[in-house]
């Protein structure tokens, strides 16, 4: 049973969305700029509700019912809330996704076709523990013209009612814009509900845990855009090049180890450097890395050696740590390393270190991946990176969009056709005929 107040709320939303998808490119980016603007009037405010968050973790914290990694995604600081700020001006700087000609045909001489695009409408996007999300999401929402129904964890609620009460403050001083395009709700029924009604919400964007996503897929009528997880690899081949090696591995997994696109398994060629291998392995440990490794590995490195190692399990090549812990293994080709990949990654992001241009453009071919990378970390797998602004989420999926998700995602296209009014049945009867005629979708 769906309540009469979800059923207004995602009403409202659908209604917005009409008017927020005829809004011109100006306006958008006037909304991203009010936005950004009230956002660092109110960093005192913002820090204020996330410090009662924080309270609150470090209770749970210190009796272990949440873990380290998921504290600090909770952590925001005056330099975050200025990057939310820039954030929604590189979005307010780019190109507008919407109403842009895709295709045009002429069918008959005075009847033409362009196929146009245009936002996907309502949307629910429900994420865990970063607060800063919330700014992401509202951001490319509003530049592609679609409403947002939010949905974020209870142990980020505080952080997140200041900063949707900040951004709903903004649309309120703009009387362009629908205030209802961006909502707001907390309780896990709301949610239930709302994964019902596909009449009105047309994509359902979850970014968390496993588990999160799964529930989501399994309970929703409304199409699913999401990765389960981020198992992701580096493979160091035969011919890595051994400082690249140490610093994408090191990066991979060290530079934020809490996220999707941080270095889960590293992959490690036979005959790459027995001494290479052990300077990195070396360097994990010093970093406070828990390294559990495969049997060969183990007699990889000297006996000497006093960095702990933990043997790897069957199950750790299929994990996503989010935490301070690497697998390794090692692996006697690039073909095993492209098809260990294959099976036990997530088809997130994996990349290859080597100075064989042939064996790269092989991996970046055959690894079934959203993202592929040569010579770089896996890090690089988000949307700011990528240019996008900021991203919605990571896509695993094959349909509609992939890899991280910026505005290009978050449009589909309508078809739109001029007549000067002919009827079918004077080209079914043959007194006219089809040209088919491709018409230039520029100038």
């Amino acid at each position: 049973m769906i309540s009469e107040t979800i059923k207004k709320q995602a009403q409202s939303a659908r209604n917005a969305s009409i008017e927020l998808a005829n809004l011109s490119t100006s306006q958008k980016n006037q909304v991203l700029h009010q936005i950004a603007q009230e956002i660092r009037e109110h960093t005192p405010s913002i820090l204020s509700a996330n410090q009662k968050d924080l309270q609150e973790a470090k209770a749970l914290l210190d009796a272990e019912k949440i873990t380290a990694s998921l504290y600090q995604r909770l952590v925001l600081t005056e330099n975050k809330i200025e990057q939310m700020a820039l954030n929604l001006e590189s979005v307010a700087d780019l190109e507008d996704p919407v109403g842009k000609m895709l295709s045009a045909t002429e069918l008959d001489e005075g009847l033409e076709l362009y196929r146009v695009s245009t936002p996907i409408g309502v949307l629910m996007v429900i994420f865990e523990s970063r607060p800063e999300v919330v700014i992401q999401i509202s951001a490319l929402a509003l530049k592609s013209g679609n409403a947002v129904i939010l949905k974020g964890g209870s142990e980020a609620k505080n952080s997140n009612r200041m900063l949707v009460n900040i951004v709903v403050q903004a649309l309120q001083s703009l009387d362009y814009i629908p205030n209802e395009s961006i909502q707001f709700i907390e309780s896990r029924e709301d949610v239930r509900q709302l994964v019902q009604m596909d009449q009105e919400i047309d994509l359902i964007i979850p970014r968390g845990s496993a588990s999160l996503v799964q529930n989501i897929q399994q309970h929703s009528t409304i199409p699913t855009l999401a990765h389960a997880d981020g198992v992701c690899h580096v493979y160091l081949d035969a011919e890595a090049q051994e400082k690249m090696a140490l610093d994408i591995t090191i990066d991979s997994k060290t530079e934020y180890p809490a996220v999707c696109n941080a270095l889960e398994t590293l992959l490690v060629d036979e005959k790459f450097s027995d001494q290479a291998l052990l300077e990195i392995v070396e360097a994990l440990h010093d970093l406070n890395v828990e390294l559990r490794v495969c049997s060969q590995t183990k007699t990889r490195l000297p006996t000497t050696h006093t960095v702990p190692l933990y043997d790897a399990s069957e199950e750790d090549w299929h994990t996503e740590y989010t935490d301070l812990i690497l697998s390794i293994k090692t692996v006697s080709s690039l073909e095993e390393a492209i098809t260990h990949i294959n099976r036990y990654g997530s088809q997130h992001t994996d990349a290859i270190v080597t100075k064989n241009e042939k064996r790269a453009e092989t991996f970046l071919n055959f690894v079934d991946s959203a993202s592929v990378f040569w010579n770089a970390s896996t890090r690089f797998a988000d949307g700011f990176r990528y240019g996008f602004g900021a991203e919605v989420g990571i896509s695993t999926s094959r349909t509609h969009a992939r890899g991280p998700v910026g505005l290009e995602g978050l449009v589909v296209y309508k078809y739109k056709l001029y007549g000067h009014g002919q009827v079918v049945a004077e080209y079914s009867q043959g007194e006219k005929n089809f040209t088919h005629k491709r018409l230039p979708t520029t100038g």
